[in-house]
């Protein structure tokens, strides 16, 4: 019986790399160190770009940032939502930029008209005044049969268009449920019903058409003006 020969099986030890380990911790304590840094480092500059009713004291008070706070630790998405809680404000973009800048694109709401000390604006929410916002039409009536549509239509209004009205009246008859009438600032007055409201918009060439006089202008139906 033949003897069985042992193999001797080398294990190659290996050696640790000191050097690169050392390294490595180095490298970790330099990306910890900038980090605790760049956490310290303040929020530099605040640009808000788009509001006219809204300061830009109290965005920046609402987007709670007054203080500049780290700017590693902005968070665009808590801004958007504490903004967003203000009933003025539609959109919002926020961008955070190089040198710890952010800048805060505003689209506020189109205010539309004012009834019993508030403000109706576009997004449907009514408002009270308190931005004294005195260039509004007046709704002298209730339109809550067709409030909806109402703001949705109003909302189609030019601005420079809505600041020349200076009076809304709701006067339905038995043709047309969403008729309106506007008394302008300068005296004239416009028959109108919400299905064709964009017609307002061409009311600056429509005036010139009446040569400096007054009168009564139909848009409701005919499209017709009548001279006083």
């Amino acid at each position: 019986m033949s003897e069985v020969k042992k193999v001797k099986v080398k294990v190659k030890k290996r050696k640790i790399n000191v050097k690169k380990i050392i390294i490595l911790v180095l490298f970790i304590c330099l990306f910890y160190l900038l980090f605790c840094l760049a956490k310290k480092i303040p929020l530099k500059n605040i640009y808000i770009i788009g509001n006219s009713i809204l300061s830009d004291k109290e965005i920046i008070e609402l987007a709670n940032i007054s203080d500049y706070p780290p700017y590693i630790e902005i968070s665009k998405r808590e801004i958007t939502s504490k903004l967003k809680k203000n009933a003025y404000i539609k959109e919002i973009k926020i961008e955070k930029k190089f040198f710890n800048k952010i800048y805060i694109y505003i689209t506020e709401n189109k205010v539309l008209c004012m009834h019993d000390d508030k403000i109706i604006l576009e997004s449907g929410d009514e408002v009270y005044n308190n931005y004294n916002i005195t260039q509004v039409p007046i709704l002298l009536s209730d339109i809550s049969s067709v409030y909806e549509n109402f703001v949705n239509k109003m909302s189609l209004v030019d601005n420079s268009i809505l600041t020349k009205i200076s009076e809304i009246t709701y006067v339905p008859n038995e043709v047309d449920q969403e008729r309106f009438t506007f008394k302008m600032n300068d005296g004239n007055l416009v028959y109108i019903t919400l299905s064709k409201i964009t017609k307002i918009n061409r009311y600056n060439s429509i005036y010139s058409e009446m040569e400096g006089q007054n009168g009564i202008i139909y848009l409701d139906s005919g499209d017709y003006i009548e001279l006083k």
